[in-house]
């Protein structure tokens, strides 16, 4: 079994920031890539950033994402925030298991992120 877990979504003020981690545990034998998604309510869930295993992220802006492949776990730096930011932001990793010799794609819960005065 693969668990990903995210946590650090809370109430934040306009302007504020705040960083979201998500670890993944369980049989993994290599992860490729781990990302953030978000979606807001009542609309698509769309792609926040992605790092690679070697680090390479891609970047939205005032969002920085960075992975630490000991921990299996990667994070988002959101700084600059606005209400328009507010969403549930989902955790994605693309791994293989270590008794299945393909790779899936697996998400976390979603933690809430609401930016609001």
């Amino acid at each position: 079994q693969v668990q990903l877990v995210e946590s650090g979504g809370v109430l934040v003020q306009p302007g504020g920031s705040l960083r979201l981690s998500c670890a993944a545990s369980g049989s993994i034998a290599s992860i490729r890539t781990m990302g953030w998604y978000r979606q807001a309510s009542g609309k698509e869930r769309e792609l926040v950033a992605i790092v690679t295993s070697d680090g390479t992220g891609s970047m939205k802006g005032r969002f920085t994402i960075s992975r630490d492949n000991a921990k299996n776990t990667v994070y988002l730096q959101m700084n600059s925030l606005k209400p328009e930011d507010t969403a549930v932001y989902y955790c994605n990793a693309y791994l293989r298991r270590t008794s299945v010799p393909v790779w899936n794609s697996y998400w976390g819960q979603g933690t809430q992120v609401t930016v609001s005065s």
